[in-house]
């Protein structure tokens, strides 16, 4: 007797095959039956793919790590490579200024800011910087120095309330002054703050960003880090420690909440810190993307989680202790005037999080290889910050046993009418003058690593062309971003949407890797006829776009496609996956974390609908080209140079100085001022530019299409960048495979030169 339910299941097959035959599809590939929404569905299975990355990333790591542990000189060369790579990835890459440490004041606001009977406070600055100047507080004790220490606030703590100077932390978590207290020299650094005061220009707009995303943001594109500039201003410390104390100098760094981070990375930069202490922020990062946009570090979970990181530290002394995090809910609240930040926040992560990940540092390292100590209260509760428990160890691993007691006299600031947001405005505008600096001049930055000059002529063109591959390779790994997953076989689905006087399309699905595909719509002209070949036009639509839009009701897109498939061309209109806003920018900073961006889903979007087209047998798989608008203008100069099947790019609507467009403060057309942040790719502003992408499409044909009202940017940035392109292809002799075209309109596509370009370098006669 057959089962019952296998008669339904019979039945409910039967009947799907019937509807699967009843949908018309383009012949060599299954029907499509799929009724979600499909920009929604990819969007769904990106996050999960990029989301099963990261936890891979995990047994990963070590691929990039060869530690020697068998002596403590083999452990350090050992690990030298990790550590530079650490070193880039936070922009610790600039070399510091001699060192100084300047006590300095005036009659309303003197050097020596407060006196008790152990210790004096003198407000200080030192150089770190060209234009770069670290700001704090100086505590040194009347006798001896026991050791030297630099204390480090949470981003939203003064020097002063670590002191006891101002209110605001409660007298045990005043660690400065405990420390100082008891026989320690201390400086407290100023941090940036999350406060949104000065993040804008006042002849352009203000931002709701807090000031550490405004730096990040600018930063981050030039190779430099929020993170990376006071870990720098903290090495300064510990430069002039080492200068007045010399070698015997015991030097500790202690930190809480941001001050905790900023402890632990520079200890892991410095083999010259002997002792670190972290409160309030060691956990497992695998979700770091949630955290605030500037703690994005490039790559971080590629190589290194917390528990990698303190192997950095190793085998120098390491203390955690699990205290209360600062809680931040997402950027300050948007006042009238101001746009906001990105979203992110801070909480106190679970103390399982915590023992688990300090833990995993113990099956990296052999035992007893470093001394660490994880300090938390009964049944993992809470303590601290900077607990007399944490702080005693602190002192025992700098070798002192001083009792770390606490008196109740707090010293009295000798200043008047002091303002701790005239510094914090000081110390903002001197990164953003120091990110602007790299910004106007990351021209002669890419020249020495890309030189677009070259000698003239075809026996030139070989010559540069010959090192092409190399640039291609970097930018695809080191810029945006290498998927390295092995394409899965397309099995490519169909169904027909469009039947119209001259053309048919179809709705197409490929697959990419598992729960990721490639979806577009497919133009056939209908007067293909058996065993013709014909070029094809792949259309890319812009931000928030879709495939539909670049064939009919859009104003901007002018019904491009429908257009081109009207001429004879096979049209291709993928759609890509930056639709949703914050949506597909949370895919973009999720996959940051494993050294990937929004164009590492792209590219291999794009490789596959390549391997598809070329095996379609109305394709000539020479001729094949790319033409985007906008967001797909970007993807112009980034996908088509990297693979090169496509013979054409045509860049609408997106060509301009991306360096200045990305990063600069002063102009109302960078994104430093909008929505987009996450625009910035990690060091490109030192690398490539508009004009160097486009060099990678040699010996290939480039063009670019500018309506004057566009504004994505002004016609001068976009003719001065595209006059280094045109240039280029004079002098190796491709003149003719070059173009621009300026016409009076705005944010669109304009269908007129584009055209003859496609028809002229496609070999495809005008109808």
């Amino acid at each position: 007797m057959i089962p019952h339910y296998f008669t339904i299941s019979v039945l409910f097959l039967s009947s799907t095959l019937a509807v699967a035959e009843e949908i018309p599809h383009l012949p060599g590939t299954m029907p499509l039956t799929e009724q979600a929404d499909l920009a929604d569905k990819m969007m769904e299975g990106l996050h999960a793919y990029i989301e099963e990355k990261i936890t891979q990333s995990l047994e990963k790591r070590p691929q990039h790590w060869k530690r020697d542990c068998s002596s403590t000189a083999a452990y350090e060369k050992s690990i030298k490579p990790n550590r530079r790579r650490f070193c880039k990835v936070i922009g610790v890459v600039d070399s510091r200024l001699p060192v100084r440490m300047e006590r300095f004041g005036d009659e309303d606001a003197p050097a020596l800011i407060a006196e008790t009977s152990t210790y004096r406070i003198h407000q200080v600055r030192w150089p770190v910087l060209d234009g770069v100047w670290g700001e704090g507080l100086l505590l040194e004790p009347k006798g001896e120095p026991r050791a030297e220490v630099i204390a480090l606030p949470d981003a939203d703590q003064t020097p002063e309330q670590l002191v006891g100077l101002a209110p605001g932390v409660v007298n045990e978590a005043q660690f400065a002054r405990r420390l100082v207290e008891n026989g320690f020299r201390v400086v407290v650094p100023v941090l940036i703050d999350r406060s949104d005061h000065w993040s804008g220009n006042v002849t352009v707009a203000w931002t709701g960003q807090p000031h550490r995303e405004w730096i990040y943001r600018q930063a981050y594109h030039m190779g430099r880090h929020i993170i990376g500039y006071e870990v720098q201003k903290i090495l300064a410390v510990v430069d002039w420690y080492k200068q007045r104390a010399g070698d015997k100098a015991k030097i500790g760094v202690a930190g809480y909440g941001e001050g905790g981070l900023l402890a632990f990375y520079a200890a892991a930069v410095d083999p010259r810190i002997d002792v670190c202490l972290v409160s309030g922020y060691l956990e497992s990062r695998q979700r770091t993307w949630q955290e605030p946009l500037y703690r994005n570090v490039w790559g971080l979970l590629h190589e290194f989680g917390d528990a990698e990181i303190a192997t950095l530290i190793a085998p120098r002394s390491l203390i955690v202790e699990h205290s209360v995090a600062p809680a931040v809910q997402g950027p300050p609240p948007v006042r009238p005037g101001r746009r906001g930040g990105a979203a992110g926040s801070l909480h106190t992560p679970a103390f399982d999080s915590v023992q688990a990940e300090f833990r995993r540092i113990a099956k990296l390292l052999p035992p007893d290889f470093q001394r660490r100590q994880l300090i938390a209260g009964t049944d993992g509760q809470t303590v601290g910050p900077a607990s007399l428990r944490a702080l005693q160890q602190f002192a025992h691993m700098l070798g002192s046993e001083a009792a770390m007691k606490l008196s109740d006299k707090l010293p009295l600031d000798r200043r008047k009418n002091f303002d701790p947001t005239v510094r914090q405005q000081h110390q903002v505008q001197e990164l953003e003058r120091h990110v602007q600096h790299l910004v106007r001049t990351s021209e002669r930055t890419r020249e020495r690593f890309f030189s677009l000059t070259t000698a003239a002529g075809p026996q030139a063109l070989g010559l540069f062309t010959a090192q092409t591959p190399r640039y291609r390779q970097y930018l695809w790994e080191e810029v945006l971003g290498k998927l390295d997953d092995p394409l899965l076989p397309p099995r490519p689905r169909s169904r027909q949407i469009y039947d119209r006087e001259k053309w048919v399309g179809y709705d197409v699905v490929l697959d990419v890797y598992p729960q990721v595909f490639a979806w577009g719509v497919l133009l056939l002209p209908k007067d293909l006829k058996p065993g013709e070949k014909r070029p094809v036009v792949v259309c890319q639509h812009g931000r928030n776009g879709l495939p539909k839009h670049l064939i009919e009701g859009n104003t901007s897109y002018h019904d491009v496609a429908a257009r081109l498939a009207e001429r004879g061309f096979i049209v291709f209109a993928p759609h890509n996956p930056y639709r949703g806003e914050d949506r597909y920018r949370f895919l973009c900073r999720k996959a940051n974390t494993i050294k990937a961006s929004l164009f590492s889903f792209i590219l291999v979007q794009h490789q596959q609908i390549l391997n598809w087209l070329v095996n379609l047998p109305q394709v000539d798989a020479q001729r094949i080209a790319f033409y985007g608008k906008s967001y797909g203008g970007e993807t112009a100069v980034r996908v088509p140079p990297l693979l090169e099947r496509y013979c054409l790019s045509i860049c609408s609507a997106d060509f301009n100085d991306w360096a200045r467009k990305v990063a600069s403060t002063d102009s109302k057309y960078s994104f430093m001022f909008t929505i987009e942040w996450e625009m910035p790719y990690f060091d490109m502003g030192n690398t490539f530019n508009y004009a160097e992408l486009a060099a990678l499409m040699l010996p290939r044909p480039f063009m670019v299409e500018r309506g004057h009202e566009d504004p994505v940017a002004p016609d001068e940035w976009v003719a001065y960048e595209y006059a280094k392109v045109r240039q280029l292809y004079d002098r190796l002799g491709l003149s003719g495979r070059t173009a621009i075209e300026f016409f009076n309109g705005g944010h669109e596509i304009h269908g007129r030169g584009t055209f003859v370009f496609l028809h002229k370098h496609l070999n495809w006669p005008q109808r």
